[in-house]
């Protein structure tokens, strides 16, 4: 088996990972039960990880972690967007 398979597969699920919770934040308006830190520990864990792999030149984890980096840039915005 190829490990740029199971590579590529990994980064499917997680560049996709948090797409339903921000589907269901924009339906409910509400973030009541989103936890700011772990966004934005997510967030800042998905940036050091596209720096790493800008720095060795892998294109399966710049585009994973890119596509992860902003789809939870997207949920802080709406976290506070819908925070009371």
């Amino acid at each position: 088996m190829q490990w740029e398979l199971i590579g590529s597969g990994a980064a499917f699920l997680t560049m996709f990972g948090f797409v339903p919770q921000i589907i269901k934040i924009q339906k409910t308006k509400s973030v009541e039960d989103v936890s700011l830190h772990m966004l934005l520990q997510f967030a800042l864990g998905m940036l050091l990880w596209l720096l790493y792999g800008i720095h060795i030149k892998d294109s399966i984890l710049i585009i994973a972690n890119a596509v992860s980096f902003v789809s939870l840039i997207m949920a802080i915005v709406l976290f506070f967007k819908y925070r009371n």
